[in-house]
């Protein structure tokens, strides 16, 4: 194989020996990748502005010649987008960390994932635009995330008797994390035996109850253009809902704790 250059979004750096560094970048081309910066501390001419997390980059990479096992050498980065407006804000910095966990977790290694890789710049770029709450460009990324990676919620109906949530004699719904769909009442307490322990923020490790209203809202902008996304207007109760809602689901489906979110959850306390 060929070196080559693409444009990449740093999503983590791990220090290795004294001098380099390990990067995981999510590129345009060539999805998630991990590449060695050799000497990455000390490389003004190189590497000069372009380390930093969620910074966008045109990066050139070359293949180690000799071991084949050896990690793609990082060789220049020429920096195109520093996202000053998230770096320099403790709020934003804690959204932009949870998404590239989300993103550095969930994606395969060397996966082309291109419609991922717009969806955060375009985030990112949101966020540091200033236009849009942080908080409703993060139920927009995580919504939209979990629909191109395949397992994007029902909101829609209730999963068990298939009623419109319009037509839902109710005005909440029950979200099953495991079922990944909404129940509503009466069907949920056909449900035997339920245990609902509190989590964070009003939630439980099995579901949460949610407005319709939340529920149509993010239908909603799973779909919208992203040029129309200065439309979307949440309410605080909504914005509540709807992250107590995408923050539970995507590490159940995950599997994993995000060390980020317990960071976001700290930095919406002091608020």
């Amino acid at each position: 194989m060929g070196d080559f250059s693409t444009d990449a979004i740093l999503l983590r750096k791990i220090e290795y020996g004294d001098h380099d560094l390990i990067i995981t970048f999510l590129t345009r081309d060539r999805g998630k990748i991990s590449v060695m910066a050799k000497n990455a501390k000390k490389s003004v001419r190189r590497f000069s502005g372009a380390m930093d997390l969620f910074s966008v980059n045109h990066i050139q990479c070359a293949f180690p010649k000799k071991n084949k096992d050896a990690m793609i050498n990082l060789c220049q980065t020429v920096l195109e987008n520093g996202f000053p407006q998230i770096r320099y804000n403790v709020v934003n910095t804690a959204y932009a960390s949870y998404w590239t966990e989300i993103v550095s977790q969930w994606l395969e290694e060397g996966k082309a994932q291109p419609e991922i890789f717009e969806l955060l710049y375009t985030a990112l770029e949101m966020v540091n635009d200033g236009c849009i709450r942080t908080e409703v460009i993060s139920l927009l990324f995580q919504i939209r995330f979990m629909r191109l990676s395949g397992f994007s919620p029902g909101l829609d109906q209730c999963d068990d008797c298939c009623t419109g949530i319009e037509a839902v004699d109710s005005a909440r719904l029950w979200f099953d994390f495991k079922a990944g769909r909404v129940v509503c009442p009466k069907c949920k307490g056909r449900i035997q035996g339920v245990q609902e322990p509190a989590g964070l923020f009003g939630g439980s490790v099995q579901g949460c109850w949610v407005s319709k209203g939340t529920l149509k809202q993010l239908s909603w902008i799973n779909t919208v253009e992203m040029a129309r996304a200065d439309r979307i207007k949440f309410s605080p109760i909504a914005i509540q809902e709807g992250e107590i809602l995408l923050e539970s689901f995507i590490p159940f489906h995950i599997g994993r704790h995000f060390n980020s979110l317990k960071f976001l959850y700290k930095m919406r306390s002091e608020i």
